[in-house]
């Protein structure tokens, strides 16, 4: 079973594309119990007649009993201005989420959407003690993607033409676009400073120039967290930038963030090694410490 914490417009997009695909039954959990039941009744309809799973919602966290993935997208507030606005509220939620999951799915493995992510993803790891390869915060590869279409729409080249273009580091507005790998039709593809300072700007601020035109981010992210639950319970393997806790690796400690990954049915199974120039090591060792005084904030 699927658990998806928070019936918004990302935890129903996530439940719309897992429903679709009859990945696994679904459950919706909301802390308005009408709500989850509405958007569950609505994306019934949406399961194939093929499928033998369903869709169901509520207010009780002991259904996740079973629950072979938990995906919290929940939220308190919206964010307007940046992504740790509201962090103590979220920080807090983030721990009262955590004990049920504790109690009632010890061995799910948790993907974390809600943010300040990093942030979340440290303190639900630290408040179970689930292992670390197991609570992964999912955004780096949503923000790859924009990075993608960025390169993309400036060249002129289609995006399948662009190979080892990454985000790492934050999700925020410290996360590190690595330039220095860029390929482009298998050719290696250099940019000067402005061109690299130009595209950053728009990676770092895209949600917010979404938000001009929209409420937020919804099909990215649930595509992106759609990719980890096939990969998951369809034994897949997939490599992709996501936050975790490290203990060493990229010389970081005891903080979560965005670094490229290998995925497979239990969790992250390589915390994987890149290439970088100084300044892009400069710039991550930037987002660490933003990420961890908003940790030592609380």
């Amino acid at each position: 079973m699927i658990s998806i914490i928070g019936s918004g417009s990302v935890g129903t997009s996530i439940a719309f594309l897992c429903v679709c695909n009859a990945l696994d039954d679904v459950l919706l959990i909301n802390r308005t119990k009408s709500k989850a039941i509405a958007k569950s009744l609505d994306l019934t309809n949406a399961i194939p007649s093929t499928s033998k799973f369903s869709i169901s919602g509520t207010d009780d966290y002991s259904k996740l009993t079973g629950s072979k993935i938990v995906v919290i997208t929940a939220s308190t507030k919206t964010n307007l201005k940046n992504r740790t606005e509201n962090i103590s509220q979220q920080v807090t939620m983030i721990k009262k989420i955590a004990e049920k999951i504790k109690v009632y799915s010890p061995s799910a493995i948790v993907l974390i959407v809600s943010n300040p992510l990093d942030v979340l993803t440290y303190f639900f790891q630290k408040e179970t003690q689930f292992s670390r390869f197991k609570v992964i915060g999912v955004a780096s590869s949503l923000d790859t993607s924009r990075f993608q279409y960025h390169i993309a729409k400036k060249f002129s080249v289609l995006q399948s033409s662009i190979t080892n273009a990454l985000v790492i580091g934050e999700h925020g507005d410290t996360m590190v676009p690595i330039f220095s790998n860029i390929h482009i039709n298998g050719q290696f593809f250099p940019m000067s400073d402005v061109e690299k300072d130009s595209i950053t700007l728009d990676v770092r601020n895209y949600w917010k120039t979404l938000r001009d035109y929209k409420t937020r981010s919804q099909f990215g992210i649930a595509k992106n967290v759609y990719d980890v639950i096939d990969t998951i319970l369809n034994k897949k393997k997939i490599s992709v930038p996501v936050s975790l806790v490290l203990e060493g690796e990229y010389g970081e400690y005891n903080v979560a963030i965005g670094v490229p990954t290998k995925i497979d049915q239990d969790g992250i199974i390589e915390i994987q090694n890149i290439n970088f120039d100084q300044s892009e090591k400069n710039l991550f060792k930037i987002s660490s410490k933003t990420i961890r005084n908003n940790i030592q904030s609380i």
